[in-house]
């Protein structure tokens, strides 16, 4: 039986530059198989209604509420006191961006605004009475600029 010295696990007849060439295939195949799944798993992120791809940002959260809130509520009080009415952002989780509306009335709408899908739901408060009941859901994409 053939000895092969101290190194039992290197062949024998692997000469050095063979033995080079054939680690960095390996790592070459490594990185390659890494890269394609990296590429398969971006490529399997869900996709928002109305064909829109990717994430929603803070910053079309606050675009999208902010759209539907001069859409469908009377700015027309704020002109002489802006402060009393406002759009702002609030709390971010995982999954949801949180964006306020203040009435004039001093009654608060909620907008939960889920990062994947732009499901939005709405929650109004009004604090002086402690109230607070679901106001139904908006699609965001609806009330984002066409530019998109």
């Amino acid at each position: 039986m053939k000895s092969f010295g101290s190194k039992p696990w290197i062949l024998p007849q692997l000469g050095r530059r063979r033995l080079a060439r054939l680690q960095e295939s390996v790592l070459m195949n490594i990185t390659l198989s890494i890269v394609l799944a990296t590429l398969l798993l971006c490529s399997c992120e869900s996709k928002g209604t109305n064909g829109s791809q990717g994430k929603i940002t803070a910053k079309m959260a606050f675009e999208g509420v902010n759209n539907y809130c001069h859409k469908e509520y009377d700015w027309g009080v704020a002109k002489e006191n802006p402060d009393i009415m406002y759009v702002q952002m609030g709390e971010e989780t995982d999954s949801t961006y949180q964006v306020v509306f203040r009435s004039y009335t001093g009654a608060f709408v909620h907008f939960y605004v889920n990062k994947t899908s732009g499901t939005t739901r709405m929650v109004e408060e009004v604090p002086n009475l402690n109230v607070e009941e679901q106001a139904g859901t908006i699609n965001l994409f609806d009330y984002l600029e066409k530019q998109r």
